[in-house]
């Protein structure tokens, strides 16, 4: 073979190769570039906001199955603001710290409550569960409010009068003012202290200073009494223990239009015994049922109505609000000027029916002119917000403690000199 003929050989051999390895290069670079294409695809469609949307709601179906479980934190409609409530919640439970002043004797007026009994045992159950609670710090330093620990109604149970109730509760706050700094770094805006019974509200009026610019936990929260809206907080009066356990949900069992029974002790009650005692189909009693007609005949009375008239007594509050709400029955407030508890947080109108006083008249078509689906929404609706209206201890998430405390917790921002 000729040399050139070799090397012509030689190089259709390496031409052959190249071609070889340019198509392998090629199909290898196609699969590759698809492959990577697939896997983009892949990433991308997992990032899209239909696929986040499934991962969520997948999360969240574990999410809610897993509150389901513990009973935690279903935030409703029933808001005002749901989400808003539930970050400031979790940022309070986080954060809020109370220091409660040391002085002053547990076997007087101070520290302790008198019982956790009766109509005035919200008191009572928050001077116990500030103790109980992660709120109270040692250091006054890191707190952001301060607690004035004086109880008007053991004074009553002591029977003190009213004179000398002032008097004690001047003397006392005169004793920490001079005692110790922190009053005078707001005149007392970061300062609050708690009352249920009446006798606190009158008694804490003779000291004007404490009125105006502590804040006031009170169960009388009415606008024409010296209350102060968006600086004081509403205490809700509740009367444990229970006698019958919770009711709600429970719509068909209710056949009675609407429910009163209880002393007249206020202009509005006896418009409203007046007015309606003889009706059909208003089941109202001009006075307390005996309990010689039965056991538990007032209580389970609610059990059986629709609608639970609950008008102001002496006072715009009345303890019959939250026995409605726990036996499961709307609520109708028949009491102007009253701010409700947890007004900010909750929306009353979603579970509750809000009159005016003067609707006392009407007050039979005004409760026949609701719709069955409202009522059954309100009445869904009062089961979902019971947890809000019933004390503990130790507190539990969510409870009437734990309320108030968020009610003090969005009066905390004050600036100190």
């Amino acid at each position: 073979m000729s040399a050139s003929k070799f090397q012509q050989q030689s190089m259709l051999t390496l031409r052959g190769s190249l071609l070889s390895l340019a198509i392998l290069t090629f199909v290898s670079l196609t699969y590759l570039s698809l492959n990577s294409l697939h896997s983009s695809f892949s990433s991308s469609a997992q990032s899209s906001p239909a696929a986040i949307s499934a991962s969520e709601s997948g999360n969240a179906k574990e999410d809610e199955e897993a509150g389901r479980s513990d009973g935690d934190d279903e935030i409703t409609d029933l808001y005002h603001y749901p989400e808003v409530f539930k970050l400031n919640y979790a940022a309070m439970e986080e954060n809020f710290k109370v220091y409660i002043y040391p002085d002053g004797d547990p076997k007087t007026f101070y520290q302790t409550p008198r019982k956790l009994t009766g109509k005035y045992a919200s008191e009572g159950y928050f001077f116990q569960n500030i103790r109980e609670s992660k709120f109270r710090t040692e250091d006054p330093d890191q707190a952001h409010l301060f607690f004035i620990p004086i109880s008007c109604h053991k004074m009553r149970g002591k029977g003190t009068s009213y004179e000398n109730m002032t008097i004690i509760v001047q003397n006392y706050l005169d004793g920490l003012i001079a005692k110790y700094p922190y009053w005078n770094r707001t005149l007392g805006a970061d300062h609050f202290f708690v009352t249920c019974h009446d006798v606190g509200v009158r008694a804490t009026e003779g000291v004007p200073f404490l009125v105006k610019n502590a804040i006031r936990a009170v169960c009388s929260p009415s606008y024409d009494v010296g209350f102060i809206p968006h600086k004081d907080v509403a205490l809700p009066q509740i009367l444990q223990p229970f006698a019958l356990p919770a009711g709600g949900n429970d719509a068909e069992n209710r056949t009675t239009l609407g429910f009163w029974a209880g002393h007249r002790n206020s202009r509005i009650r006896v418009i409203l015994a007046r007015v309606w005692e003889n009706d059909t189909e208003l089941d109202i009693s001009n006075n307390r049922i005996s309990r010689a007609t039965g056991h538990l005949v007032y209580q389970k009375r609610f059990y059986k109505t629709k609608f639970c008239i609950c008008p102001g007594g002496s006072q715009v509050n009345s303890a019959r609000i939250t026995d409605s709400i726990h036996y499961g029955c709307v609520p109708v407030i028949l009491s102007n000027y009253y701010d409700l508890p947890f007004n900010d947080i909750i929306d009353w109108n979603k579970f509750a029916v809000v009159l005016k006083e003067k609707d006392v008249y009407q007050l039979k078509q005004i409760l026949k002119d609701i719709p069955h689906e409202k009522f059954l929404e309100l009445n869904k609706n009062v089961a979902k917000v019971q947890k809000h209206f019933q004390w503990n201890s130790p507190p539990v998430k969510y409870d009437a403690f734990h309320m108030v405390m968020y009610d003090l917790w969005l009066r905390r921002h004050v600036i100190r000199y």
